[in-house]
């Protein structure tokens, strides 16, 4: 895109770098982001951010489609069709180890190792080649639709990120580094762009997790939140069409909540510190078992979908609840789990954070897909249990226990109290401040917690520079 106002790239301003100059190879200035934002080329980035959201929308909306429909058919309808009136407790055993043989074969046999393994945390990675598409693709539908205990944002994030800048790449013969990654952060936005429940905490997750600020925030922001927005249109109007719903995280219905106490105060530090503890032993689980899976996937894969599921039959037994409360990523059972929250005894409760947090880091270790929803629902659950302690009510547990699950999980504060609040409509913004408080001490608590990483002698690196271009 060269030849923008000034004959400034936008790209040379979203990494942070001057452009070159022509004085004898001196630089010249950093771009003004006022300048760029009014060059015809970045009109241009635009509108190939809000033509490119269309179909990766589309294609994120199918692709969740296809996750829902597998799921109904691999856990309901077959059993059916093998004479059982409904699913077997003992049904998951076979289904999460035959989960773990497709999504190892993904791993081994298909270029791009199936994505980004989730153990290494909620990273930005950049857009995929195309030629790790399908790889990513499959090792994330045998995740999601077998059971295991992940979410589809990670899978998600990437297959946008790599639709948008192939179609970049096909538009037009050889595209500047700069503009691929743009567009293919505006792909990852538009790809997730409902599933949080609204295009703005979608993009403020990517935003944050990108690491973007100063001055080249609002350039790279504006192409994501153009697709985003885009996107959630699509979304709403494909459920129009088909019915199969927008697959957004919404909770209805829940009780309203007036306003804070003292003691849901020191409840929030309570929950806060504790989340700080449980959290980052589940990572240091998760990565444990990812270094034991990588270089024999096709025999721990199954493995750990066997252990997956005998944590959630044996806590099918033991409550007579569904097994789904343990398996999947807790998307779709976190509202309805938080709406009958009275019919869960204090024990029943402790058993499923138990049960699924253990599950959650097996297959944070092994399978692949994002960590998001798991952790919002163990954040749920623990604030639930909590919430059988005198003066602390449900709707304040759960919000102090989303956000600070989330926070020391994804690392992002910001965007785990907007997670928190926004969900949990009108009581939201009363919620708030007890949800900070939980998110600041989980996350404070945490990194003091942490082991101190070793020297390296080696400098950090250019400041300057966002890793928004992706791991190159």
């Amino acid at each position: 895109m060269a030849g923008s106002a000034g004959g400034v790239h936008p790209g040379q301003v979203i990494q942070g770098r001057p452009p070159p100059g022509n004085d004898g190879g001196m630089a010249a200035p950093p771009a003004d982001p006022a300048a760029v934002l009014r060059s015809r080329n970045y009109l241009g980035l635009l509108l190939v951010a809000a033509i490119l959201g269309v179909p990766v929308s589309a294609a994120a909306y199918g692709f969740l489609a296809l996750d829902t429909y597998l799921e109904q058919e691999i856990f309901t309808h077959l059993p059916r069709g093998l004479g059982y009136a409904a699913a077997p407790l003992w049904w998951p055993l076979p289904v999460l180890v035959i989960g773990g043989v497709l999504t190892a074969l993904a791993i081994r046999w298909l270029p791009g190792e199936g994505g980004h393994s989730p153990a290494g945390g909620f990273k930005m990675h950049g857009a995929p080649p195309a030629a790790h598409l399908p790889g990513i693709f499959l090792a994330a539908l045998a995740t999601l639709s077998f059971g295991a205990v992940l979410g589809p944002e990670m899978p998600l994030i990437a297959l946008g990120g790599g639709l948008a800048a192939l179609g970049l790449r096909l538009s037009r013969r050889d595209p500047p580094d700069q503009a691929r990654a743009v567009v293919g952060a505006a792909g990852s936005f538009a790809a997730i762009s409902t599933l949080l429940g609204s295009p703005l905490l979608g993009a403020f997750l990517l935003m944050e997790a990108s690491g973007l600020g100063g001055p080249a925030l609002v350039l790279v922001l504006m192409p994501g939140l153009l697709s985003a927005g885009i996107g959630s249109l699509i979304f709403t109007g494909l459920d129009s069409l088909t019915g199969l719903g927008t697959f957004s995280l919404a909770i209805p219905g829940l009780p309203p909540f007036s306003h804070p106490s003292a003691a849901e105060f020191g409840y929030a530090l309570v929950i806060g510190a504790a989340a700080a503890v449980l959290g980052p032993g589940l990572g240091w689980l998760g990565r444990r078992i990812g270094a034991l899976a990588r270089p024999r996937v096709m025999v721990v894969l199954p493995g750990a979908g066997l252990v997956v599921a005998g944590l959630a039959v044996a806590y099918g037994y033991a409550t007579g609840k569904p097994v789904s409360d343990v398996l999947f990523s807790g998307q779709a059972s976190l509202g309805p789990f938080i709406t009958h929250s009275a019919k869960y005894a204090a024990w029943a409760v402790l058993l499923l954070l138990a049960c699924k947090g253990l599950a959650f880091a097996v297959s944070l270790g092994s399978f692949r897909g994002g960590p998001v929803f798991p952790a919002m629902f163990l954040g749920a659950a623990g604030g639930m249990a909590m919430s059988h302690l005198p003066g602390l009510p449900v709707v304040a547990g759960v919000a102090m226990g989303i956000g600070a699950m989330s926070t020391v999980m994804l690392t992002l504060p910001l965007t785990s109290v907007l997670l928190a609040t926004l969900l949990l409509f009108s009581s939201g913004l009363t919620l708030m401040p007890l949800v900070i408080v939980a998110v600041v001490t989980a996350y404070v608590t945490s990194a003091r917690l942490a082991p101190r990483p070793a020297p390296t002698g080696e400098p950090a690196g250019d400041a300057g520079a966002l890793p928004v271009a992706g791991d190159r």
